[in-house]
């Protein structure tokens, strides 16, 4: 796909949008909304604690999130080059992607739900103004990926609605533990 040939959408297209379209921005909109809602009132301290035996704490899975959807945001427009060769990763590179599941010094959980929010504006403008959903791209190289495999636009937008609801239960787990709190129940 030629990112030239993307118009680009606004908040205006993305509220106008209607059919399969509106149907994946519901799906994102709900998917955000369940790992952003274990942050509620929470201090920078607080989003950045580990509370289970795994390195995650609230707001890494938010930095992580974003990354991720940016990504493959960028996927959907410039195909496999936007990905890393996660066969030719450095272990700086592997420090960096380990940095997105934690808050690091300076960071604010302010900052990390505002980054994640410009992630969503952009991924939802690019919802309503590609111009084929089903446009496909070969998938990066990756031991997780079936070689010569290809992902739609569309695989991809429902690939990131998957990745947010599950990172969206590792969020509640972590706000349970951290003081009690639910988003359900």
């Amino acid at each position: 796909m030629n990112e030239h040939a993307i118009a680009g959408g606004t908040r205006e297209d993305v509220a106008k949008a209607t059919g399969e379209r509106a149907d994946l921005l519901a799906l994102l909109a709900k998917a955000r909304h369940f790992l952003r809602f274990p942050a509620r009132d929470l201090t920078d301290e607080q989003a950045g604690r580990r509370t289970t035996a795994s390195e995650l704490c609230l707001g890494g899975l938010i930095k992580h999130v974003a990354s991720v959807e940016r990504g493959w945001a960028e996927f959907i427009v410039r195909g496999p080059s936007a990905m890393p060769d996660f066969s030719e990763m450095t272990e700086a590179d592997f420090q960096r992607r380990a940095d997105e599941f934690r808050m690091l010094p300076g960071e604010t959980l302010a900052g990390v739900l505002a980054d994640y929010e410009e992630v969503a504006r952009r991924t939802d403008e690019l919802v309503v103004s590609l111009p084929d959903l089903g446009a496909a791209q070969p998938l990066p190289k990756a031991p997780w990926f079936e070689a010569d495999a290809e992902w739609s636009a569309r695989m991809v937008l429902m690939h990131i609605a998957a990745e947010t609801f599950q990172h969206a239960g590792h969020a509640d787990i972590i706000r349970e533990a951290l003081d009690g709190a639910k988003s359900m129940g």
